[in-house]
């Protein structure tokens, strides 16, 4: 039998943090292990309990989700958690924020419970949660910004995408135009497990921590150009 999916909830408000944990909780493969209510106390557990998934509000008082999400992903005691990000609002500029800071997922508070719960199982098993619609609005909101200083773009015939195969460069591409494993796999006419396995061999040379990431890095290594408008 499979562990169970332990779960970290943060969230300022007692009636949302009950409402989704007794929801998580009814699951036979979740459990919740720890909730807090701000940033601050997120991290805290985070490192106390070391969750699979670590879901989020973006909005909390004093040390907020974006923040929580940049210390946890940023901790290699914490590079197995998992970042989950929940608000009210779907704003490409929270969908944004939130990978860049890690976040392995992004969930509007009024998704569906059986989303919710399907979420954490896509997570937990090292997926990132962006439908192909969030990715092409991340690769429009990320390729019109400068890239951060510390992360130069890099030709893609050095650094570490020259490490990449062929097949591999080919298959970040279409992870960064927006494309799901079924997709790849049918455009190769190849199965689901293959394309995942070129999908995890990239993450591993880019030391992407997911599927989100590795569309940033796409962009930002030079692998991949944004759309024509």
């Amino acid at each position: 039998m499979a562990s169970e999916i332990r779960v970290l909830l943060a969230d300022d408000l007692p009636l949302v943090r009950s409402g989704f944990g007794a929801l998580l909780d009814a699951e036979d493969d979740i459990a919740v292990v720890a909730q807090g209510g701000d940033g601050a106390e997120a991290i805290s557990l985070a490192r106390a309990h070391h969750p699979d998934v670590a879901i989020l509000d973006i909005r909390m008082p004093g040390t907020d989700g974006l923040t929580a999400t940049r210390t946890i992903t940023a901790d290699p005691d914490l590079a197995d958690v998992k970042v989950l990000i929940l608000t009210t609002f779907e704003l490409d500029e929270y969908v944004f924020e939130a990978v860049a800071a890690g976040a392995s997922g992004f969930l509007v508070k009024h998704t569906e419970p059986d989303e919710l719960i399907r979420a954490v199982r896509v997570i937990a098993a090292g997926d990132a949660l962006l439908s192909p619609s969030v990715t092409r609005r991340l690769i429009s909101r990320f390729t019109s910004s400068t890239p951060p200083p510390d992360t130069p773009s890099t030709p893609p015939d050095t650094g570490p995408a020259a490490s990449l195969t062929e097949r591999e460069t080919d298959v970040v591409r279409l992870v960064a135009d927006g494309l799901s494993n079924e997709e790849i796999a049918q455009r190769w006419v190849v199965s689901n497990a293959t394309v995942r396995t070129h999908v995890s061999r990239a993450m591993t040379k880019l030391a992407a921590r997911d599927r989100a990431q590795l569309v940033v890095f796409a962009y930002r290594l030079g692998l991949a150009t944004p759309p024509r408008t």
